[in-house]
């Protein structure tokens, strides 16, 4: 009997690039929330880079999480530039 390796469906390097992009995604917005300087664009650029990697062509889970993730991105994102802002901006 001849042992057969068997690949998993996740061992793949593109699926191991694609969690560790969504790990810095997670990172930056624990980041943002602490209020850490340059993490607003340090969250825009780890889901543009999720975006390109396009970690899971054949499946629709990596969709469904971005779908998912991005919108709680974009409130954190828009959230931080509003309180960046200078008083004076913020009143109109």
């Amino acid at each position: 009997m001849t042992t057969r390796n068997t690949i998993g469906r996740h061992s793949g390097s593109r699926y191991v690039r694609g969690e560790r992009i969504k790990d810095e995604v997670y990172r930056q917005m624990f980041l943002l929330e602490e209020s850490r300087p340059g993490t607003a664009m340090g969250l825009a650029v780890a889901l543009r880079a999720w975006i390109d990697a396009d970690s899971n062509p054949a499946g629709n889970g990596g969709r469904r999480w971005l779908q998912k993730v991005s919108p709680i991105c974009l409130e954190m994102i828009e959230a931080s530039m509003k309180s960046a802002l200078p008083a004076s901006h913020s009143m109109h």
